[in-house]
């Protein structure tokens, strides 16, 4: 472990046990130093990097503040460093995996908490999904939605950044196969109904089910696509369209 990661560590254990809680300064930087046993410079360079990874955040003029600590906060970095991997094929296979594992039973969760209005808003998207069919970057922008709204319905914050940052990485894909595939549009549809029919049930069983379906349904597509060919490089995110 470097002096720096040493530093960082020292700093993380302070917030750690409450010394540093939520919300509170750091002493000035000479003081924080001498209570940790730190030169100047490792001081400094260990606040940068928590700044970064958002654990703290430095205010010109007034000084630095542990932040709120909100896993959307913490883990805002995911997406980002995941879409690093974007030429990655065997990763890319690895993220489709841990969707598999962790977003039927965040539907099914969602399923035993979801409220009327929330269900409603899920409806919304799936209705701009029907409207959308033949629009690839409209289809796959109402189909993050979809999902983000379902599982919103969780309550868990920590389980929403999560899937956010993979969904993040595998939008691409997604706009590859609508792409290639002139019939995906039509598949995508029935199985998000298929989800949202088994919300409406507040089966939870049965949202495992119809989205444990459409995940396998994407990850076989993937798997077979990728034995022989090779994600556009081409493809942006934000368009879905070749540059």
């Amino acid at each position: 472990m470097s002096l720096t990661d040493k530093a960082i560590e020292q700093i993380r254990e302070l917030i750690r046990t409450g010394a540093l809680p939520p919300g509170s300064k750091l002493p000035p930087e000479p003081e924080l130093a001498a209570q940790l046993g730190l030169s100047r410079n490792l001081a400094r360079e260990a606040v940068k990097a928590l700044a970064v990874a958002r654990v703290l955040e430095v205010r010109r003029g007034d000084g630095t503040y542990v932040t709120s600590l909100q896993p959307s906060l913490l883990l805002e970095g995911l997406g980002g460093a995941v879409e690093l991997l974007q030429s990655d094929s065997a990763a890319l296979l690895d993220l489709m995996e841990v969707r598999r594992l962790l977003e039927p039973v965040a539907t099914a969760l969602a399923a035993t908490r979801i409220s009327d209005d929330q269900l409603a808003e899920v409806k919304q998207h799936l209705d701009a999904m029907r409207g959308a069919r033949d629009d690839v970057e409209q289809l796959n922008a109402h189909d993050a939605a979809f999902h983000r709204a379902v599982v919103s319905a969780t309550g868990n914050e920590t389980l929403l950044t999560l899937l956010e940052g993979i969904s993040g990485r595998t939008l691409r894909a997604r706009i590859w196969r609508g792409l290639v595939d002139d019939q995906a549009g039509g598949r995508t549809l029935a199985e998000h109904e298929a989800i949202f029919d088994a919300l409406c049930t507040r089966d939870a069983a049965l949202s495992h089910a119809a989205a444990l379906m459409h995940v396998s349904h994407t990850e076989q597509w993937l798997r077979e696509h990728l034995r022989s060919t090779a994600l556009p490089q081409d493809v942006t995110p934000a368009t879905g369209k070749r540059s």
